[in-house]
C-alpha cells in the first residue's frame, strides 16, 4: 500500500520527469510533505509566483521537448495559474498542471482557498480532471502525459484533493497496455478523417507544387513540434521552393539556409508577405493562419491554391479556407512527399524575392540599426546579441516591441534558437520562461529579452534565479514606455499617450539587491563594453540598455488591412 502524494511521484518519475516547477500551500502540503523525500529523484524549483511556474514549465517543455510540469495549491494558487495554461494551450506547449484541492467531501461549501479549477479550466486545456480517490491517480498520470504530448500538444490540469493526497491504494495499472489503447484509438480517429485516398492526396499535393510557378512554402510551429525541421528544408532545396516561417516558426530554419526570406505576419520581412500575396500555391505546414499572419482575411493570398498540413483537423478552414487538407504529423506526411517531388529553376520567382529582400536591406533595416544621433535601437542590441552568441545563443522574447524587433533581428540557426510567447501574447512571459529553458539546456546560452513593462510583470522571479544559481543572461530594453501599446496610440488614435508613459525603478538597484551582475549601456558608445560584460560573466547578468522612447516597429501591417498593403514606414 502506498499514499496517495507517493503514488503520483512515482508515477511522474515513470514519465521521465526530472525537473518540476512550484509553489507550496495549505491544501498540497502533504505532497509537499512527501516530496521531501524524493530530492535525490526530483529537482523542485521554488518559484515566487505560481504564473511563474507555468512560463518556467513552457521554457523547460519548449527547450527539451519534454513535458513541463508545475505544483500549485487551491484556490489563489490554482488561479494564478489560468494566465499561463491559456498561453501553453495557445502555443501549443505540453504541461502537466497539478493544483491541490480540498477534500472531496467539502466540495462545494465555499471551503476555505476552494475554487472550481476544473470549470476555470476546461476550456483552456486539452484535459481537466479531479482525483477524488487514491486508486485513480496512476492511471490519471498516465492518461494526463500521453493527452499532453499526443497530436497537438498542449496543457493538461490534474486538481489533486487532500483526502486523494492522504489516501492509500495498492491498485496498479498496466501502462503499456492503456497507452496502446489510448494509441489505437487516436490512430483510428486519424485515419478515420484522412479516408482511404489519403495516398492519392500526398500525390495530389505535390503534383500542385510541382506544377506551380510561384509556389511558397509557410512554416509554423508545428515543423519544430514534429521535428521535421531538416525534411522541410530537404523539400524546399529537392523542389527549389521558397521558405518562410511564422512568428512561432522561427528557427525551424538556418537563417542562413538560401531559400529562406525570414517571418511572415503583422510586423514580418517584406518578401514573405509579399510572396504570399503573389504565390499560386502555397505549403503551409503546422500553421493555424492567426490572424497576425493573415491581415483582411478575403484579400490573403488571393491566387493561391491552399495545401495544409496540420495534425490537428479542428485547425482545417476556421480563418482561411485550404484547396486540399493534409491531417497527420508534418514529419511523416513531408517524408511521404520528398520522392514525388521534382526540381524547378523558378528564376524569376526567386529574382521577385530577392528584389524585395534587397530593398528591405536597403532602404529599411539601416535605419532600424543606426537609429538617430548617439540612441540606440533595439534592433541593434538584437543584432548585436546575434552576432555574438550566435549558434548556441537560444532566444527567450517577451510580448511587444522588444519581441517584434527580436523577430526581426535575431540570426537563428538552430531549433532551439527561439522561444516567446505567440498566441495569447503574455506579458511577463520572458524572464520565468528563460529560467525554465536553462534548466532544461543547461549548455545553451540563454538570454532572456523584454521591455520594461513586461519585466515588471514576473521581476519577482529574480529570487528564483538567486536562489537556484541559474545562469541566464537578462537583456531590458528601457524606453519608459509601454512601447508597443504607445505605437498604436501614435498611428491610430491621434498620439493619444494614455497612460502607457512609465515612471520606473533603478533597475541597477534591483539586480543589486538579487546578487545579479549589472551594467547600463546609456549609448551606442557603450555598446560593445556592455555586450562583452554579460557574454564574459559567470552566473546571471543584468544588462539594461536605454534605447530611443519613441521607435516604431515596422514594417507593419495595420489592422484589418490586407498584406499586400503593408507599410515599410509611417
Amino acid at each position: 500500500m502506498l499514499k496517495g502524494t507517493e503514488i503520483l511521484l512515482n508515477s511522474l518519475i515513470n514519465e521521465g520527469v526530472k525537473t518540476i516547477f512550484g509553489y507550496p500551500g495549505g491544501a498540497i502540503m502533504p505532497l509537499y510533505d512527501t516530496l521531501y523525500s524524493y530530492s535525490n529523484k526530483l529537482n523542485h524549483i521554488l518559484v515566487r509566483h505560481e504564473q511563474g511556474a507555468v512560463h518556467a514549465a513552457q521554457g523547460y517543455a519548449r527547450s527539451t521537448g519534454r513535458v513541463g510540469v508545475c505544483f500549485a495549491t487551491a484556490g489563489p494558487g490554482a488561479t494564478n495559474f489560468i494566465t499561463g495554461i491559456t498561453d501553453a494551450r495557445m502555443d501549443n506547449t505540453p504541461l502537466i498542471c497539478i493544483t491541490a484541492q480540498v477534500n472531496s467531501d467539502r466540495l462545494g461549501t465555499d471551503f476555505f482557498q476552494e475554487a472550481d479549477i476544473i470549470g476555470l479550466s476546461i476550456p483552456i486545456t486539452k484535459w481537466s480532471y479531479q482525483i477524488t480517490n487514491a486508486d485513480e491517480i496512476e492511471r490519471t498520470i498516465i492518461k494526463a502525459f500521453y493527452i499532453a504530448r499526443e497530436g497537438r500538444p498542449g496543457p493538461v490540469l490534474i486538481s489533486f484533493t487532500r483526502n486523494a493526497q492522504l489516501g492509500m491504494s495498492n491498485i496498479l495499472v498496466n501502462r503499456r497496455t492503456l497507452l496502446n489503447q489510448m494509441t489505437k484509438n487516436s490512430l483510428n480517429m486519424r485515419n478515420s478523417f484522412r479516408g482511404k485516398n489519403f495516398s492519392e492526396k500526398i500525390i495530389t499535393a505535390c503534383n500542385m507544387l510541382n506544377n506551380a510557378k510561384k509556389p511558397l512554402i509557410i512554416a509554423g510551429q508545428g515543423v519544430l513540434l514534429s521535428h521535421a525541421e531538416l525534411l522541410l528544408s530537404q523539400m524546399s532545396i529537392i523542389s527549389n521552393i521558397p521558405t518562410v516561417t511564422t512568428l512561432l516558426g522561427l528557427s525551424s530554419f538556418d537563417s542562413k539556409f538560401k531559400n529562406y526570406y525570414g517571418n511572415v505576419g503583422m510586423h514580418g520581412h517584406l518578401a514573405p508577405n509579399a510572396l504570399t500575396q503573389e504565390a499560386d500555391v502555397i505549403l503551409a505546414v503546422g500553421m493555424r493562419f492567426s490572424d497576425r499572419v493573415i491581415g483582411k482575411t478575403e484579400d490573403y493570398a488571393p491566387n493561391a491554391k491552399i495545401i495544409h498540413i496540420e495534425i490537428d483537423k479542428a485547425q482545417f478552414n476556421i480563418n482561411i479556407n485550404s484547396q486540399l487538407q493534409l491531417l497527420g504529423d508534418a514529419s511523416e506526411i513531408i517524408k511521404s512527399m520528398l520522392p514525388f517531388m521534382k526540381y524547378y529553376k523558378r528564376d524569376s520567382w526567386f529574382e521577385y524575392a530577392n528584389s524585395i529582400k534587397r530593398h528591405e536591406e536597403k532602404d529599411i533595416i539601416p535605419k532600424q540599426l543606426n537609429g538617430s544621433n548617439m540612441q540606440i535601437t533595439m534592433g541593434s542590441i538584437i543584432k548585436k546579441l546575434s552576432d555574438e552568441f550566435n549558434d548556441n545563443l537560444t532566444l527567450v522574447a517577451d510580448v511587444g516591441q522588444n519581441q517584434m524587433f527580436s523577430a526581426r533581428f535575431a540570426k537563428l540557426s538552430h531549433p532551439l534558437g527561439w522561444i516567446t510567447s505567440g498566441g495569447l501574447g503574455t506579458m511577463g512571459f520572458a524572464l520565468p520562461a528563460a529560467i525554465g529553458a536553462k534548466l532544461g539546456c543547461p549548455n545553451r546560452t540563454i538570454v532572456a529579452i523584454m521591455g520594461d513593462g513586461g519585466f515588471q510583470m514576473n521581476m519577482q522571479e529574480l529570487g528564483t534565479i538567486k536562489q537556484n544559481k541559474i545562469d541566464i543572461k537578462i537583456v531590458l530594453l528601457n524606453n519608459s514606455y509601454l512601447g508597443m501599446v504607445r505605437q498604436w496610440q501614435e498611428m491610430f488614435f491621434n498620439s493619444r499617450y494614455s497612460f502607457t508613459n512609465l515612471v520606473n525603478p533603478n533597475f541597477g538597484e534591483i539586480a543589486q539587491a538579487y546578487n545579479i551582475n549589472y551594467f547600463k549601456i546609456k549609448n551606442k558608445g557603450e555598446l560593445n563594453e556592455g555586450i562583452n560584460k554579460m557574454k564574459n560573466s559567470k552566473g546571471a547578468f543584468f544588462l539594461e540598455v536605454d534605447v530611443e522612447e519613441q521607435e516604431n516597429v515596422f514594417p507593419m501591417i495595420a489592422p484589418n488591412s490586407s498584406v499586400s498593403d503593408i507599410l515599410e514606414s509611417q
